[in-house]
């Protein structure tokens, strides 16, 4: 079986509910704790959301030097997949496993809301079960989480096909050109504000919508598939 480390630092607050949507895809959620100095021989990691250590210095800052991230960056320096959602996310570009940087949102609130993103790179390990131009509806929790980056690396990003989620329907916290996920080079690190963990569960999360744009009562099953993706990168 698929093992997936997912790793808490102090102020996680959402390594549950990620190892229970690594759970929901057939795999085994291994838990890895922050003062971990090795990943003990998983197939992928996930880094959840929260406040790790806080929040002091910058979202994220304090995390990307803790003992575990030594052997995430290590392990995806080989080419490990990890996923970064929110705050992890901030981790990650912290950690420069991906370019650029998360800052306060623009309209200097914190936001919650069901969210729809378009998928515009659906070759990563995270979003092969997904195609390209599909739209997702997955919930967001943020006050800092406006990606930003300077014009050079937005083109390079860009130019790339390294952008896999973008806002739609209104940009929620001013990101540039909308982005709401990237991947590094390889398409094996992607981070998202979004949380797809959060939409895992018929009945539960954000509302479902059918090909003609109604939604459905019971839906909030998007966020399957970008756990599902990396099943499909790792099992074929």
């Amino acid at each position: 079986m698929t093992r997936i480390g997912v790793v808490t630092f102090p102020g996680t607050l959402d390594d549950r509910d990620a190892a229970r949507a690594v759970h929901a895809v057939g795999a085994e959620p291994v838990s890895l704790w922050h003062k971990d100095d090795d990943l003990h021989g998983v197939d992928a990691v996930v880094l959840p959301g929260g406040f790790s250590y806080g929040d002091y210095l910058r979202c994220g800052a304090i995390a990307a030097v803790a003992p575990i991230m030594g052997a995430v960056v290590e392990g995806a320096q080989r080419g490990l997949p990890v996923l970064g959602i929110c705050n992890g996310f901030q981790v990650l570009c912290e950690s420069h496993l991906l370019e650029g940087a998360l800052v306060r949102n623009s309209g200097q609130t914190f936001i919650c809301r069901d969210q729809v993103l378009r998928v515009d790179n659906a070759h990563t390990a995270w979003s092969r079960a997904l195609e390209d131009g599909a739209e997702i509806t997955i919930p967001l929790k943020h006050g800092e989480g406006s990606f930003q980056a300077d014009p050079a690396t937005v083109e390079r990003l860009e130019g790339e096909a390294r952008v896999v989620f973008r806002y739609v329907g209104g940009n929620p916290n001013g990101s540039v050109h909308d982005i709401a996920g990237i991947t590094n080079a390889t398409g094996t690190v992607v981070g998202l504000m979004p949380h797809p963990e959060h939409a895992v569960e018929a009945g539960f999360g954000p509302l479902g919508r059918t090909d003609s744009g109604t939604y459905l009562a019971h839906g909030g099953t998007d966020g399957l598939a970008i756990f599902a993706s990396v099943l499909t990168q790792l099992v074929g």
